[in-house]
């Protein structure tokens, strides 16, 4: 099944799950939510992998794709269902804490990026060693992006690991790195195109991911 874009019905079943997130409402829409999200997400995001892995040859790429359900052990007070849901690109057998492209859905907006969801202490430091043996290189990387007007995510630390100058600074002292941008529903996320859309932003997003998978790559060596 070939993506052919969401429609306005997806953004009201999210909208309507926020306020209705419990089992017997959700078993009642099981068929909207087959239709309108669970199938046509699933085909994003494999569109979005067969146009990387023709972009990106020689890669092992893979999918991962979000389940609707929540970890029953983790809800804290929330309902038993995501009110959103994601799909990540990577590289290679190991999906947590590594470099990824990104894709979120929720009822408002939709985004996109590349980088980590989060990082480990071992990688945060390969990270700075990376930029401080080389910090022209990555300025280079990241000015493009910027321009871009991409957003820059990740938490940042309370007490900052070294002083250094903008760009890089903004870059520098945080936990985990990310850059995406978001977009209101509607739009792109209509159109059949947006497999094209998002592997176009990635594509334009490989400098940056191979940067990160060096300092990943060290510090698991």
């Amino acid at each position: 099944m070939a993506f052919q874009g969401f429609t306005p019905e997806t953004s009201e079943f999210l909208w309507e799950l926020s306020f209705n997130n419990e089992r017997p409402w959700f078993l009642a829409h099981k068929e909207q939510f087959l239709r309108v999200l669970d199938g046509p997400f699933k085909a994003l995001g494999a569109d979005c992998l067969a146009l990387m892995r023709q972009r990106m040859p020689g890669r092992e790429l893979r999918l991962h794709v979000s389940r609707i359900y929540r970890d029953a052990r983790r809800l804290f007070g929330r309902g038993p269902y995501k009110d959103h849901l994601w799909f990540t690109i990577y590289e290679g057998d190991i999906h947590e804490n590594s470099p990824c492209f990104w894709f979120e859905l929720g009822a408002a907006t939709y985004s996109y990026g590349m980088g980590f969801w989060e990082t480990t202490t071992a990688q945060a430091e390969a990270y700075r060693r990376q930029i401080d043996a080389n910090p022209a290189r990555f300025e280079r990387l990241i000015r493009p992006i910027e321009a871009k007007k991409y957003r820059l995510y990740g938490s940042e630390y309370k007490r900052p690991k070294a002083e250094r100058p903008e760009p890089i600074g903004r870059w520098y002292n945080r936990r985990s790195v990310s850059v995406g941008m978001e977009k209101d529903f509607g739009g792109d996320a209509l159109s059949e195109k947006l497999p094209l859309l998002l592997a176009d932003r990635f594509e334009e997003l490989i400098p940056l991911y191979d940067y990160f998978l060096e300092f990943f790559r060290a510090a698991k060596g």
